[in-house]
């Protein structure tokens, strides 16, 4: 779910509005840029609006049309998004001001229902361009006059080279008179720059203007009038009356506060902090870098010392191995001799033991024969 937008000055019970990226709101410092370029865009045509009635097409959160009905004597805003449309119509809230939910394709209008049809920077985000450009006339009156600001492809995108994701299609000069051709037997062209100005204005009588132009890379050569427009602002009508009634004349918006300033201030000084943060960073990951390819260097050392220790344990096995087996054959070999050795002691044993029996019997014979001996020496006496 996107970010909660809720304005400082908000009143209690007025809806709050999600911040989708593609709407512009007030009070919101990441849009004060884009917010300030839309309003001045309402406050040059709010001048010329004065008693007409006006339809503010794709209006958004409503500053623009609460603007315009500043000065008109009707104003109805009209957006496709019911959550925009509610916080308008409780947070712009004027008697001759009005909020309609509606498709811009298909305006809930009659015919020639308004003196002025007001479209702010709304047709490059429709696929349907030429329906789009069809009802805005449709609901004009015959005298009527269409407002339409549009993204200058060249100068907004190609130039800079940047994509806006909420667009659908953009137009070059040509390509806009293309469409308003067709529709409009008449319009006239002015084109709105936003950027950081220098304004020279005398305190007495009237104004009269120039515009010089330089660039950062040529600062010695400045010309007039080369600012290419970043965005179209095309007045068309059936007639040329209601746009002679517009005098082609340079409007600058003053920023009172000199908030852009402001913001540009803090940004580049944002910028700086985060340059002298990011050096300090620069030079912490330089330090870990050193560390890290010493930590690289000590475990290189240490896988060699490994695979040494692995190598000298691996011989260490193989003569461990060797001399189990010498040594279980040597137990082998002494396990062999003692079974002849007891094998000799028995036959020793037994040889011992016939000796005794033969000696025993020699001795009796020896008896005998003695015996045997004195029986016959008594016989001869």
């Amino acid at each position: 779910m996107a970010e909660l937008y809720v304005q400082r000055d908000q009143p209690p019970g007025v809806p709050p509005l999600h911040l989708t990226g593609e709407r512009t709101l007030p009070d919101v410092p990441e849009e004060n840029y884009w917010y300030r370029r839309h309003l001045a865009v309402y406050a040059w045509i709010g001048a010329r609006v004065h008693g007409r009635r006006v339809v503010d097409l794709a209006c958004g959160e409503g500053y623009g049309s609460a603007l315009l009905a500043q000065h008109a004597r009707h104003v109805v805003g009209v957006d496709l998004s019911d959550e925009a449309i509610a916080h308008a119509r409780t947070r712009y809230a004027a008697p001759n001001l009005e909020f309609r939910a509606a498709d811009c394709t298909r305006l809930p209008f009659d015919d020639a229902s308004f003196d002025v049809v007001v479209s702010f920077e709304t047709l490059e985000h429709i696929a349907a361009q030429e329906a789009f450009l069809d009802e805005a006339k449709r609901v004009l009156a015959p005298e009527g006059l269409l407002v339409l600001s549009s993204p200058n492809r060249p100068q907004y995108s190609e130039a800079r080279g940047v994509v806006n994701p909420f667009h659908v299609r953009e137009l070059d000069r040509s390509e806009l008179a293309h469409l308003l051709a067709p529709r409009f037997a008449h319009y006239g062209w002015h084109g709105q720059h936003v950027s950081f100005f220098s304004v020279i204005a005398s305190e007495q009588g009237a104004l009269s203007g120039e515009i010089l132009a330089l660039s950062q890379h040529q600062p010695l050569q400045i010309s007039a009038g080369e600012v290419q427009p970043r965005y179209f602002i095309v007045l068309a009508s059936a007639s040329q009356a209601p746009i002679e009634r517009c005098p082609a004349r340079m409007s600058v918006l003053a920023d009172r506060d000199d908030s852009v300033y402001r913001d540009y201030e803090t940004v580049t000084r944002s910028l700086h902090e985060a340059n002298e943060r990011g050096n300090t960073l620069e030079r912490r990951v330089a330090e870990l870098h050193g560390h890290h390819d010493e930590a690289v260097l000590q475990r290189d050392l240490v896988k060699t010392a490994h695979v040494e220790a692995v190598r000298q344990r691996d011989a260490l096995e193989l003569d461990m191995a060797r001399l189990r087996d010498t040594l279980e054959a040597r137990d082998a070999s002494i396990a062999a001799a003692g079974k002849w050795q007891a094998k000799l002691e028995r036959d020793i044993a037994d040889l011992q033991s016939e000796l005794r029996r033969r000696e025993g019997w020699r001795g009796v014979g020896r008896l005998l024969l003695a015996l045997v001996g004195a029986n016959n020496a008594k016989r001869s006496r």
